[in-house]
């Protein structure tokens, strides 16, 4: 996790995700990590546009949202109208009490 991040905090810092630039950012921040995890990390970003990444995981959420939002509403739309039902029940069942 700590790749991802230094890579993040590269690339928001306007400096090129190089082995060099980790490797000082990681060291700076006490973390010893093996030079193959950096090579791999490297590797995976070449010609990856982590700005466009980073603008395409932020709209993600919202799209989820909308879903989980409408499922909600449509629930509480449920509950009235088994509370409607159930109000009505009741008082069909007081009629016959004193009807």
């Amino acid at each position: 996790m700590e790749l991802i991040h230094t890579a993040l905090l590269l690339n928001k810092a306007g400096k090129e995700v190089n082995e060099a630039n980790v490797k000082r950012v990681l060291d700076a921040a006490g973390i010893h990590e093996d030079e193959s995890r950096i090579k791999a990390l490297i590797t995976a970003l070449e010609n990856v546009n982590i700005e466009e990444i980073v603008k395409e995981a932020s709209a993600m959420p919202v799209m989820a949202a909308q879903p989980a939002q409408a499922q909600h509403q449509e629930e509480k739309k449920e509950e009235k109208k088994e509370e409607k039902k159930s109000d009505e029940s009741a008082a069909m069942g007081l009629g016959s009490l004193f009807g």
